[in-house]
């Protein structure tokens, strides 16, 4: 199996997503921490406070999903934009949405910390690709 070392962050607001998405992951052996946020707010105040903290708090990646209540994914990015700079180590962010939309896949494209547009459900195969390409 893997050497499990990254610190992956789930911002999405559905619980079975949340719950899928964790016990894939895990099974990759990849992920040596997942952090679930539901909805962009709670994941901005983590990083804000982060600012702080040690590179081990931070993560590696961020799968971010776009509808979500309080905050949702393009707020998320908008705030994340002033903040982004300030971490030593930059996390790559996948925006990931059950939207097949173009003018969703076109509108994450506008941001810079956006890696990839994927579309769910996202499957072990695509997750431990996108985690090993991290290295």
């Amino acid at each position: 199996m893997p050497f499990a070392k990254h610190i992956v962050f789930l911002i999405d607001d559905d619980n079975i997503y949340q719950f899928t998405a964790r016990k894939i992951l895990e099974s990759t052996g990849l992920a040596k921490h997942i952090q679930s946020f539901y909805n962009g707010s709670e994941a901005i105040k983590y990083l804000k406070d982060a600012e702080h903290l040690s590179e081990d708090n931070l993560p590696d990646v961020i799968f971010l999903d776009i509808n979500m209540p309080i905050m949702n994914g393009w707020e998320f990015l908008e705030e994340y934009r002033n903040l982004a700079g300030k971490f030593p180590k930059p996390p790559v962010v996948y925006v990931v949405s059950s939207s097949i939309d173009s003018y969703d896949i076109k509108k994450s494209r506008q941001y810079e910390a956006v890696t990839d547009y994927i579309v769910k459900p996202v499957t072990r195969i695509k997750y431990q690709e996108l985690i090993e390409n991290l290295a």
